[in-house]
């Protein structure tokens, strides 16, 4: 008889196990779901990005253009394009 009882037991044990287990999958399953909607609309967010920056792009002048306007200010270094210098002095107010 104690076969039986340790038999039941085990069973028991399985069952309340597999209780256990098909909650956690649903859990993982609902996760999943709503994991791949938030993938979907975060690709649906970046091929809206990547659309706008595409327009953006083709509204930049044409290369020749852009070259002009590189070679006129390539001779005079502005103090904001210049390099910026500190010293260790610069950081402290009197």
């Amino acid at each position: 008889m104690a076969k039986i009882e340790e038999l039941a037991d085990r069973v028991e044990r399985l069952l309340l196990r597999f209780d256990e287990l098909s909650r956690t999958q649903q859990l993982v399953e609902a996760q999943l779901a709503s994991v791949t909607q938030e993938r979907d609309s975060l690709k649906s967010r970046l091929n809206a990005a990547r659309s706008r920056i595409d327009a953006l792009l083709d509204r930049l002048p044409t290369d020749a253009f852009a070259a002009e306007a590189r070679s006129e200010s390539a001779g005079s270094e502005t103090a904001e394009s210049a390099p910026l210098e500190v010293t260790p002095a610069s950081h402290h107010r009197p």
